[in-house]
Parts: structure tokens; C-alpha cells; sequence
């Protein structure tokens, strides 16, 4: 890894979060208590704040940094510098996410040099940015720090950053031939920033600009947020229900429903009972089976959540590109349903099928949006 004389320096502020505090300290804000933590063999102690923590003010010191999946020490350093200079410019642990996503995609967090006939022009650095587009002269953004920190000036210019999709975000910034290619890199990005501040990626920055955990309606660094308040019930596959591919969490007709990350709309309808009647402006029945009005939502990495039993048609159609934390409907009693309530699935790998779905509950709480469990 490339370093300037003063990056070390400019890291090492942050580093007063110890490594004694990273061996002994667990936040409890999102959990309420301690479990068994499993732990691979590329993670560091650290982990252990990943695991049950909501962010402290900066990474570990990047001398000390983890091989996280295929990114080795000196990468994963470099990406604590990125997350130290956004923490040194007041920037949301969002922006830390965003950052570190763009750099993987930009150079792998490798701080490139020239590249000679391999070059993209004259691009340079952990953000790939070109000296003859005014980011700086070739010495300076070979720099992590200062490319860092020019990629942080230009992503605080724009509006919504901070709950519009990464890879629109990081595009605003990079103004890349390949728009839609930051999106892959979310969740390992996410999972890095994790590791290097104690679950940052979970949490929000306060007005008094500490993290805490996410509440209600409040979107993490992650880019999740709970799609409604209340706690779950009727939870997912249980041995009384073991068709049921979600959870439900009863609210009041009219509770908003807000989309839990940023994505594409791919499904916005009522969905037919067993006998094809398309009856969603009624309450529903467990005799009449189905969805009632409901939306399915493509997310980064495919994965893709649903929004069953709404009051009426939802706000957003087929196609929409949507933020996180929007209103897309409201809670109802459409479809096969007992009483008002949303049905919140959660499917991977594109898959909208039963084969696809997963524990919401488990899912969520990982991304600093836990749903609320009942005692």
C-alpha cells in the first residue's frame, strides 16, 4: 500500500478508541443481550462490536487492519482511511458505506498508480480520480487521505445522498461509464465498516453527532430501515404455521409503510385469492388467501423484499425507483388476513418464490434495522 508522510497521522486520530476497548467494550443498544458470536477466521476481535454494536467514531489503526473476504490487509487499510477521513469531516457512517463501495469498485481499495496503457485516461488513486478533471495533481491523489477527502466535498453536494441507492450516490460522484456497477459491492462494504468501527454500519449519526442505533423511521448507515414500527407476531415458519414465509406486525389501518432500503419496484398489484377474484378494496379473510394489494422491491445484491395486505392500491407503481425510507402504502386487512397488519418478506438471490425467502427477523437486525421482537 502507498502511503504519504502524513496519512498515518491523519488515520491515527480516531485510534483513541483502544485496542483494550475493542477487546473488552460490547454495546448493547440493539440487542438487549449477549450470545454466542461465531467468528471466521479473517475477522478480528473486533467482530465482537460488529456483532452486537452500533458504531464507535472511527476505525481500528490501519497498521492492525483484518483480511476481510478477498480483500487483504493493506486494502482493508486503506479502507480505514477512508472511513477515518469521513469521520474527521463529520460525514454520516452512510457516506463511510458509500466510500468504501465506490473505492472496491473503482481499484479494489488498491491505491493505483498510473497504469500506463492499462490507464482509464489519466485516473489514479483508490478512487480512480483524473487529474485533468481538477480532483488534484497526480502525487495528491495517490494520497488515500486526500482522494478521500475529495470524494466526501463532492458527495456532500448532493441532495438525498444519504437515502437514495449507493450506486446512485456513488455515480453522482464518480460520473463512471458503468452507473449500476457500485450496487454489488453494498453488503461487503457494509460488512467491512462494520468490522472496523463497532457495527457503524448499523447505526445514525445524532445531532450531537455521536452513533446510536437506528429508531423508527430513521434509515442506517446500511441503508435499511423498518418498514413499520410495532412488534413482530406471528413470525416466520413456525410449527404452527410453516407456509408462513414472513412475519406479520400488527399496526393500526392507515400505519405507513415505508420501503426498508432503496430499489426498483417490480411488482405493484392486488393480488387474486384461490378462486382468481380480485377483491383488495375489502378486508380480507384467512379463507380468501393471497396478498391482497402488495409490493415487491429489488434491492442491491438481489435481494428483494414484499409488502403484503395494504389498505388500498399502494403509492408507487411497476418500474419506480424508490429511496429508502418512502412511502409506498398503507397497512390494511386486504387479502388472506384476520386484521389489520403487514406481512414483511424478505428473498435472496431474486428469487420472489418460497425458495428465496428468509427470516426477516435475523436479516434486519444485521443491517441496524432490527424489527421489534415480542418478549
Amino acid at each position: 500500500m502507498s502511503d504519504s508522510p502524513g496519512m498515518r497521522t491523519r488515520a491515527a486520530r480516531h485510534v483513541a478508541l483502544t485496542v483494550a476497548l475493542t477487546a473488552t467494550l460490547v454495546l448493547l443498544c440493539c440487542t438487549g443481550g449477549i450470545g454466542a458470536v461465531l467468528f471466521s477466521d479473517d475477522e478480528p476481535d473486533s467482530a465482537l462490536f460488529a456483532a452486537f454494536g452500533c458504531g464507535q467514531d472511527g476505525p481500528v489503526d490501519p497498521d492492525e487492519a483484518p483480511r476481510v473476504g478477498p480483500y487483504g490487509p493493506d486494502q482493508v487499510a486503506n479502507a480505514a482511511v477512508i472511513i477515518n477521513v469521513g469521520a474527521e469531516l463529520s460525514v454520516s457512517p452512510r457516506g463511510w458505506v458509500v466510500a468504501v463501495a465506490t473505492a472496491m469498485q473503482e481499484s479494489a481499495l488498491r491505491n493505483l498508480g498510473h497504469l500506463g496503457d492499462r490507464n482509464d485516461h489519466d485516473s489514479v488513486g483508490l478512487f480512480q480520480q483524473r487529474p485533468s478533471q481538477g480532483w488534484g495533481t497526480p502525487e495528491q491523489l495517490q494520497d488515500p487521505a486526500y482522494s478521500s477527502q475529495k470524494f466526501y466535498q463532492k458527495l456532500l453536494t448532493i441532495d438525498g445522498w444519504e437515502t437514495m441507492a449507493l450506486t446512485d450516490a456513488a455515480q453522482r460522484v464518480q460520473v463512471s461509464a458503468f452507473p449500476d456497477a457500485y450496487a454489488k459491492h453494498e453488503p461487503l462494504a457494509t460488512r467491512i465498516v462494520n468490522i472496523l468501527t463497532g457495527g457503524a454500519a448499523r447505526a445514525v449519526a445524532g445531532p450531537d453527532g455521536l452513533l446510536r442505533c437506528a429508531a423508527d423511521g430513521e434509515v442506517a448507515a446500511s441503508g435499511w430501515t423498518r418498514p413499520v414500527p410495532g412488534n413482530v407476531g406471528s413470525g416466520f415458519r413456525t410449527n404452527s404455521r410453516p407456509g408462513h414465509n414472513g412475519v406479520d406486525i400488527a399496526q393500526p389501518k392507515g400505519t405507513l409503510i415505508r420501503a426498508a432500503s432503496a430499489g426498483r419496484v417490480i411488482v405493484s398489484r392486488c393480488d387474486p385469492d384461490q378462486y382468481g377474484r380480485l377483491d383488495c378494496d375489502v378486508d380480507g379473510s384467512p379463507s380468501k388467501g393471497g396478498c391482497g394489494w402488495f409490493v415487491d422491491i429489488l434491492h442491491a445484491d438481489q435481494v428483494i423484499t414484499r409488502y403484503c395486505h395494504m389498505v388500498k392500491r399502494p403509492e408507487v407503481g411497476e418500474g419506480d425507483l424508490v429511496d429508502a425510507g418512502q412511502v409506498i402504502g398503507e397497512v390494511g386487512s386486504s387479502g388472506n388476513s384476520s386484521g389489520p397488519h403487514l406481512h414483511y418478506e424478505i428473498h435472496l438471490n431474486g428469487d420472489r418464490s418460497s425458495r428465496g425467502a428468509v427470516d426477516p427477523v435475523p436479516f434486519m437486525r444485521e443491517r441496524g434495522a432490527p424489527l421489534g421482537e415480542s418478549g
